[in-house]
């Protein structure tokens, strides 16, 4: 497999040129993740890996481990199928999410994507707000959003929810397809030439498995039925998994994210929501809250029905746990420092003395 079908790049050629003196070292790219393992896909074929003791000592949090695309640095051992991970390279794009729970911990979903396919469903599970949410995370990426909207075979409208996307969705692609009914597949083949990367992601049972199954053109990963009471699907994908397309490009299959909370996100809800924050702009103070202050004109397109009240409560929502987040990931950075010195002088402690 040559490197650039696996999506190598000169951003990745000039991070590597480092390693390129130390006898013995390639690159290869992640494309799954266990426990305490990798699959890595390389020049050679895919090779089983793990991470080097000095790596793990000098890690302190997860953003320094590995994630499904990462491009790694290993030392391969000959014959074994195995490797030993030395370094992560830097990433071009990274899509984060806040670990479920009241843990502050950022959860690397999918890094060195080109493009983030946004997966909604046209059924009664269709939620504007949440794709508000996706698209703050997408924008804040470094990738470039695309929104499919599946299942269009169980909607009677999708043109019309498709015109309600548009309008929260500042000039990102939107396409409607059904995977049932192979409509609207092939306009989604432009973006996954040879060496470019796509992600998909959305909520548990929005079609993502099949529509991989689709682009591949044969069933490689499980899908699920539709749940009657809800119309909700099943949660069929259950990691992350880098997938090397037949005709070249690469998918990443992401698990479903009913809950998606934001990790550091402030220029992507920037982004997002441009037409809020352009409103504000012209707002007679620049410190306005938007709320009683006289001559504010994010109140005036409130009330003249140009903004939505919805949308803009959605914008204060984020922004409001984006700040709480930014708070406790202070304090947290401060314990990982403090983690970091203890380790150090525990490890000094502990070298004999001369």
């Amino acid at each position: 497999m040559d490197k650039a079908n696996l999506g190598w790049h000169v951003f990745f050629e000039k991070a590597f040129e480092p390693y390129l003196d130390e006898e013995g070292l390639v690159a290869g790219r992640v494309s799954l993740e266990h426990k305490h393992m990798y699959r890595v896909q390389t020049e050679v074929g895919e090779v089983l890996a793990e991470v080097s003791g000095k790596m793990r000592h000098q890690s302190l949090r997860r953003e320094d481990y590995p994630a499904v695309g990462d491009w790694v640095v290993i030392s391969l051992r000959d014959g074994e199928g195995r490797a030993v991970i030395h370094a992560v390279l830097p990433r071009r794009s990274k899509f984060s999410r806040k670990v479920a729970g009241q843990v502050t911990e950022e959860q690397i979903v999918a890094t060195n994507v080109d493009t983030v396919f946004l997966v909604n469903a046209l059924n009664q599970d269709f939620n504007i707000r949440r794709i508000e949410r996706y698209l703050v995370l997408a924008w804040e990426s470094g990738a470039n959003p695309v929104i499919v909207l599946s299942k269009a075979d169980l909607c009677e409208n999708p043109d019309e929810l498709a015109a309600e996307v548009a309008s929260v969705a500042i000039g990102v692609p939107i396409h409607i397809i059904s995977s049932a009914e192979n409509r609207g597949l092939t306009e989604l083949a432009s973006y996954m030439a040879p060496g470019q990367t796509v992600a998909l992601l959305g909520s548990s049972g929005v079609g993502k498995s099949t529509l991989v199954n689709r682009i591949y053109g044969r069933d490689i990963l499980n899908t699920g039925d539709i749940r009657s009471g809800d119309d909700k699907g099943k949660h069929t994908t259950t990691h992350r998994e880098l997938i090397l397309l037949p005709d070249g490009g690469i998918l990443i299959d992401t698990p479903g994210m009913r809950e998606l909370q934001l990790w550091s996100a402030s220029e992507g809800l920037s982004t997002s929501f441009q037409d809020i924050e352009e409103f504000a702009e012209q707002c007679f103070f620049q410190d306005c809250k938007h709320e009683n202050e006289p001559k504010c004109a994010v109140k005036a397109a409130l009330d003249s029905g140009a903004l939505s009240a919805e949308r803009f409560q959605n914008y204060v929502k984020l922004q409001k746990e984006l700040a709480y987040l930014a708070r406790k990931e202070d304090k947290g950075l401060q314990t990982a420092e403090k983690a970091k010195w203890k380790k150090i002088h525990q490890s000094l402690k502990s070298q004999p003395h001369r």
